[in-house]
């Protein structure tokens, strides 16, 4: 990677080599603690085979905005962001009972071969997944503090680390409790804030930046910049949840409905609808056996109230806030640029 050009390619394929190298190697020790741990240790594996590396970019240019050049280090340091964000999926896969994420069987439906013939299959797969998710959360650590950067500039980040898990573990419990309470936007704002935005753009654009020594006024500009832009990465993500296509997805666009989950763009139809369309909502959420037929009238619904376009709305809103905070930063040109480019790519996507 050139130290004034970022590819982003290039970029993902350096943090695709440090995992892959560095959770091939765990998962070896672990497995040869027993072999009936081998379907364990491959799930660990297939856990970080997929990703956009988003994190590990945003900690990677937390450091370059402060003027810090490129470092393989870094990167190392940056990649465990991406542990943190493979924790955080099999967790929720095991809150929401998804089936399929990337397109895959979730851990713990993948699991369940490994206990087949034991009773309480469905449980025990469960169980092994949740400890895959711990796992990989512990590996985070490690990668993080034997990344090679000097201990001195690791001190530095450790503790935003315990603030970044409070944050994320607060987040997935506000949405358990407010998940089947009648739709509010403000408590949908708060748990996408704590969930997604915080760890997404936020945390590792502050990790990065305090690994390099950023002063006050770059850390307050990075919250500016990061809240917004993780917020909008996750109203995309709402929007494309009901309305994407799931080859592109890898998830069921039933999912949200089917999980009754505090959506803010459930939320926005809720908020508008009036009693005759609250009744057909009350009817379809939360239905385990939701087809294609309520899921079409979902939709529908929700178009003609045009909550869509106002969670557009939304997420136009926030990006424009983040670039505005990014311009009055003044950081060094590739950072600018970089910041620039992930701003639209995290929120104009399909998948």
């Amino acid at each position: 990677m050139a130290a004034e050009r970022w590819e982003p390619a290039v970029f993902k394929a350096r943090v695709d080599g440090v995992l892959r190298r560095f959770v091939a190697e765990e998962a070896e020790l672990f497995a040869d603690v027993d072999p009936a741990l081998r379907p364990v240790a491959d799930q660990l594996e297939a856990s970080v085979a997929d990703g956009k590396r988003l994190r590990a970019a945003f900690c990677y240019w937390g450091w370059r905005a402060v003027g810090q050049p490129d470092n393989d280090a870094l990167v190392r340091a940056a990649a465990s962001m991406e542990l943190v964000h493979a924790a955080a999926v099999v967790h929720d896969d095991l809150i929401d009972d998804s089936p399929l994420r990337h397109g895959r069987p979730t851990a713990q439906i993948a699991l369940r071969g490994a206990v087949r013939r034991r009773p309480r299959s469905v449980a025990a797969g469960r169980s092994l997944a949740m400890l895959v998710g711990d796992l990989l959360m512990g590996l985070a650590g490690q990668l993080f503090a034997t990344s090679g950067l000097p201990a001195a500039y690791l001190a530095r980040a450790r503790p935003l680390w315990s603030e970044l898990a409070r944050d994320l573990i607060a987040g997935e419990c506000l949405e358990i409790l407010r998940t089947g309470a009648p739709p509010d936007t403000t408590d949908s704002l708060k748990v996408i804030r704590y969930k997604t935005a915080k760890y997404t753009v936020e945390q590792p654009l502050l990790i990065g930046g305090a690994l390099a020594g950023a002063g006050d006024r770059i850390r307050g500009g990075f919250s500016a910049y990061g809240l917004p832009l993780g917020e909008a990465f996750q109203l995309r993500d709402d929007l494309l949840g009901l309305f994407g296509n799931p080859e592109r997805t890898g998830k069921a666009n039933t999912d949200d409905l089917r999980g009754h989950r505090p959506t803010a763009l459930l939320a926005e139809t809720w908020r508008v609808a009036g009693e005759v369309e609250r009744q057909q909502l009350r009817a379809l959420l939360g239905r385990r056996d939701l087809d294609a037929e309520g899921l079409r009238a979902v939709r529908e619904l929700m178009c003609r109230l045009h909550a869509p376009d106002r969670v557009e709305e939304m997420i136009s809103v926030r990006v424009e806030e983040a670039l505005g905070a990014l311009a009055g930063l003044g950081v060094p040109a590739p950072a600018a640029s970089a910041l620039t480019t992930l701003a639209r790519s995290v929120t104009v996507r399909v998948s």
